[in-house]
């Protein structure tokens, strides 16, 4: 059914918001709800549009956009400090999926050649930024040391997908002399996109910041100034729009330029998914095997890269296990790599029909796995034992541990726990030899260690953990994790459990909420701190002192306290 352009975007428009609406309801990834749209509408659905040239010219500044956008979000300062174990899984991890997957897609299918087995490959190899940290983030997994790896990884696989986009273009004639002017050019690329960002915008954007408009316009400009220039290149424009993002990322203005391009950038990256779901063809049963396949290599690549490698770095079963399971999706950057191989004429449209369908399926799956995680890493520790795998407590020197029972013992070892041993070390150093630590974390675990600190690896939610730590005979027990750091367990539940091991030990627990406290005190909790109470009572001070025009005093004081802390977390 022909219409006029305005009528085909209003129909994408108003299909991609119903069924993102029911997305959210669903609480499924709205960019499934966008290519579902898109399949709906378009000619393989009810043929509400069937020429999608229109909406594929509209698209791609979407495309533009939103690269920019993920440029603009990838920070440089932690690509470029991302430590030694971070660095090994990314390279085991992208450099693995891909050449796995180009030798099992190339030798079993679904690709049609190596070159469409390569992009698959790569496809394999990326993601999903947005639906992992969006889960981790509301799981407040983040800050972990399993959500720092998994984060750490997907950054480096956005430099992989830059790396990618700078050869892709030259592709179907891969030979030296040819690439190495396709890296020439991404040098130039680089270099001038750096020397623009670094001399000529922080006095250009400084001086319309007071003019949001300009500022909107401005960085709308520079998007596609470079994503024109890396055209004019014979580079990806996309690639363009890319390297735009991340020359400007660490701006003052930076916050400022997200907040003014999401809004034009969701709706034409709406178009973009919406375009691209009309591009895939009615399921059959050959798409649905090819996909179930799909799907079934990207999980077991994921699981023969990223845990042998953590694993062989000594982080144990949790911190090898949980990054793997989260990385377990497909990248939407997957998608927009295809979509720019099949615009090249190097993926056919069969391809791009599998990668979306392997897409809705993962975006669903991974995210049931990520919020499962803790689960799915206790029904698998048996196995791994059973296969030979050792973790950090099977594997490693027990310290001593069992022959000399501890007075005070720390269950959970984070921020307050490091500031706590950094201020015995100060002021009461001959507590140390008295104090066992038990924590999941391997950096805390070597760096414990290192400072005479003994340390028993384990998960402070199961019982016999804690049992064999030997809390039966310790005097002083204490958790200062908040609920929603533990997992699978509370304060609550942790305190009941140590009074059936301990009935005389003094336990110290911590409370988020001010009505658990006399819950806690009633389980028969010694104390219980509540450092929101302590919070408050610093903040009043700051606010005494500001009164009084004492802060530089105050800022003083704390600053001398923080001189020489060698905090293990710091």
């Amino acid at each position: 059914m022909e219409h006029g352009l305005v009528t085909d975007i209003a129909i994408c428009i108003i299909a991609a918001w119903i069924l993102a609406v029911l997305s959210q309801v669903a609480r499924q990834p709205v960019l499934l709800a966008y290519l579902v749209a898109g399949f709906i509408i378009g000619p393989h659905g009810f043929e509400w549009i069937t020429n999608i040239q229109n909406i594929r010219t509209i698209s791609e500044i979407g495309l533009s956009l939103l690269l920019f956008m993920i440029g603009l979000e990838i920070d440089l300062k932690k690509m470029l400090s991302a430590g030694r174990v971070i660095m090994l899984t990314a390279a085991a991890q992208i450099l693995g999926c891909v050449l796995l997957g180009w030798i099992v897609f190339g030798l079993i299918g679904p690709a049609e050649n190596r070159l469409e087995a390569l992009y698959l490959g790569v496809a394999a190899a990326m993601s999903s930024t947005v639906i992992i940290i969006k889960i981790l983030y509301d799981k407040r997994e983040l800050e972990t040391l399993a959500g720092r790896v998994t984060l750490g990884v997907l950054v480096l696989q956005d430099i992989a997908t830059i790396l990618f986009l700078a050869i892709q273009p030259n592709l179907k004639n891969p030979a030296v002399g040819v690439l190495t002017l396709a890296m020439g050019k991404v040098i130039l690329l680089v270099a001038v996109a750096f020397l623009a960002g670094r001399f000529v915008l922080p006095p250009v954007f400084k001086l319309v910041a007071r003019l949001p408009e300009l500022v909107l316009v401005g960085a709308v400009a520079w998007c596609f100034t470079m994503a024109g220039f890396a055209n004019w290149l014979g580079l990806s424009t996309a690639m363009g729009a890319l390297i735009a993002g991340v020359m400007v990322s660490t701006f003052p203005y930076t916050l400022d330029v997200v907040a003014k391009v999401t809004s034009i950038r969701d709706f034409f990256v709406t178009l973009f998914f919406v375009g691209l779901g009309m591009e895939i063809p009615m399921p059959t049963w050959s798409y649905v095997l090819w996909t179930v396949f799909f799907c079934l290599f990207l999980v077991g690549s994921r699981l023969l890269t990223v845990f042998p490698a953590l694993y062989s770095m000594r982080q144990g079963y949790r911190i090898s296990l949980l990054p793997a399971i989260n990385l377990c999706q497909m990248s939407e950057l997957s998608l927009v790599l295809l979509a720019l191989g099949k615009a090249n004429g190097d993926v056919s449209d069969n391809i791009i029909g599998i990668a979306a369908f392997s897409f809705a399926l993962l975006a669903v799956d991974s995210t049931y796995a990520i919020f499962k995680n803790d689960y799915i890493l206790q029904k698998t520790i048996p196995w791994l034992n059973k296969i030979g795998f050792r973790d950090l407590d099977q594997a490693a020197p027990t310290d001593g541990i069992g022959e000399k029972p501890k007075r005070i013992c720390l269950l959970g070892f984070s921020w307050t726990a490091s500031s706590l041993i950094e201020e015995i070390s100060r002021d009461q150093s001959a507590l140390l030899p008295d104090i066992v630590v038990v924590d999941f974390n391997p950096q805390v675990y070597e760096q414990l260690r290192k400072r005479g600190v003994q340390v028993i690896y384990g998960d402070i939610t199961q019982r016999d953990v804690v049992h064999h730590a030997g809390v039966a005979e310790c005097e002083i027990i204490i958790c200062s994790l908040p609920n929603m750091v533990l997992k699978g367990a509370d304060n609550l539940k942790m305190l009941r459990q140590l009074r059936e091991l301990n009935l005389e030990a003094k336990i110290i627990v911590h409370a988020e909420l001010l009505a658990d406290i006399p819950v806690l005190y009633a389980a028969g909790a010694s104390f219980v701190i509540a450092p929101r109470l302590l919070e408050a009572a610093d903040l009043l001070h700051a606010i005494e002192a500001a009164e009084k025009n004492l802060l530089d005093q105050k800022r003083g004081e704390q600053l001398k306290q923080l001189e020489g802390r060698n905090e293990v977390i710091p």
